[in-house]
């Protein structure tokens, strides 16, 4: 029975899901063009801005100290984490703790990173009184040269003014994109300064599915004692035991230089014994080119040579020489998939 009332739209509707999709893509769009105009202003003022900010980074020695208000403390927040784990050491400082004591974590050799849109922003007027009384380095990221935050700044960061995607014009929407890209933007090129390479960024992502992507294969394989491993003068029978003793369904074969010449695997014994093939020396029943790695290659490329070659182990080899042994169960086990 209808009470008179106008039935809601059902979430499944095709006009329902029509708007909601025009909304994002309006949004969309609207960032996009803040975007665009970021990189249209690099050919203006904003690229010789962006070489003279990392100038000073690299000319200072010391941390990167972010901070900014509301949205953009948020933003600041993240800028300071990517810095920091792209080599760069930076932490964030929350302006209204700074003017509460938190102003002694910025030291002489530092350099601060201030987010303002509007650059007025009052909260952050001690940090930047503190900034010019001590002569610590200040860069701006802001919108407005001509504001106390851009006047102030050693370098100005400034971004060109853009629609925020908030169709009321309030919430900071495409300001915050565009300052979260113009931290990424400087963070890279950091980076790439400094030669920042993949194993710089294991040492700060230990932990988790990246880090485990970017381990190497000698901090997964298998070493000493567990080595399955027996000389190239060995019998086929002897190479079984160290086969079933050591659980890895295979063992390397090596000659009197110690080099790894051959494995013997699960699937080698089964071809010899059904060819009838009881004992003899290892040699003959021994594949003679064997899938190897080094020790400094990428857990992750090891993983994608096993797959590629349909193995289930690998050696870890140096100078000719097998230093460790790399299970598939290995890789899944610290997270590489």
């Amino acid at each position: 029975m209808s009470d008179g009332a106008t039935p809601k739209p059902h979430p499944a509707d095709p006009g329902s899901a029509g708007e909601a999709r025009n909304s994002v893509a309006r949004t969309l769009r609207i960032e996009q063009r803040g975007l665009e105009a970021v990189l249209e202003a690099l050919d203006n003022h904003l690229g010789a801005a962006f070489a003279a900010a990392a100038d000073i980074i690299e000319r200072a020695g010391g941390n990167v100290v972010v901070t900014g208000m509301g949205k953009s403390g948020h933003v600041g927040r993240k800028i300071a984490a990517t810095l920091a784990s792209t080599g760069t050491p930076s932490h964030f400082v929350h302006p209204a703790e700074a003017s509460h004591g938190d102003l002694g974590m910025i030291r002489a050799d530092d350099v601060v990173l201030a987010l303002s849109w509007s650059g007025e922003t009052p909260e952050l007027s001690d940090i930047v009184a503190y900034t010019r009384r001590f002569g610590v380095k200040l860069i701006a990221i802001t919108s407005r040269p001509g504001s106390a935050l851009g006047t102030a700044a050693d370098v100005g960061l400034f971004l060109p003014v853009a629609q925020e995607a908030c169709p009321n014009g309030l919430a900071p929407t495409t300001s915050t994109t565009m300052q979260m890209v113009a931290g990424d933007a400087l963070a890279v090129l950091l980076l790439e300064r400094r030669g920042f390479t993949s194993i710089d960024f294991q040492r700060f992502h230990p932990g988790g599915k990246l880090g485990a992507r970017l381990s190497k294969a000698s901090s997964v394989m298998h070493t000493g004692g567990e080595l399955p491993v027996v000389a190239d003068t060995a019998d086929l029978s002897h190479a079984i035991v160290e086969m079933t003793s050591k659980r890895f369904g295979i063992t390397g074969v090596v000659n009197a230089a110690g080099d790894l010449i051959g494995v013997l695997t699960d699937g080698d014994l089964r071809r010899a014994f059904k060819q009838g093939f009881a004992d003899g020396p290892v040699t003959r029943v021994m594949g003679k080119h064997p899938h190897s790695v080094g020790p400094d290659v990428l857990a992750v490329e090891v993983l994608a040579h096993m797959n590629q070659s349909r193995i289930t182990c690998i050696f870890v080899v140096e100078a000719g020489k097998p230093v460790g042994l790399i299970h598939v169960h290995d890789l899944l086990r610290v997270g590489i998939v």
